[in-house]
């Protein structure tokens, strides 16, 4: 009896009594997968597992994950930035009255991540 065999371009291995495809994920290069890019991974494993295996399977996840890490990252930064400087949070401001400031600039962060959580994190699927 033979080991391993190809049928329609798939290569099967015997185990035990059984042929199994041959299947392997080709091989990513490393990706840097922070804080949004953990997030959108365990979204896509909990609420669309089937989007989830293919991209693991095709092996595009890594880098999928690591493309919404940076414009999560990318988009905090600007838009901080944008909203303290219209909320008029300044180096002034932090100098006369501390406490204040870290009270607009904490809303200003938690305004602009919950943004990003609902249009990168979670988003791109139509309920």
């Amino acid at each position: 009896m033979k080991d391993k065999f190809i049928e329609n371009g798939i290569e099967y291995v015997r185990q035990g009594d059984y042929y199994i495809p041959n299947l392997t994920v080709p091989d990513e290069k490393e990706y840097n997968i922070g804080k949004y890019g953990r997030l959108r991974r365990t979204f896509l494993k909990e609420h669309h597992n089937w989007l989830y295996s293919t991209m693991l399977m095709q092996g595009t996840l890594l880098k999928h994950l690591a493309e919404i890490d940076e414009i999560c990252n990318s988009t905090l930064k600007d838009m901080m930035s944008k909203m303290a400087e219209r909320e008029g949070v300044t180096e002034q401001l932090k100098a006369t009255n501390q406490m204040l400031w870290v009270q607009k600039v904490n809303n200003i962060h938690n305004c602009a991540e919950e943004f990003i959580m609902k249009e990168y994190v979670y988003g791109g699927f139509e309920e």
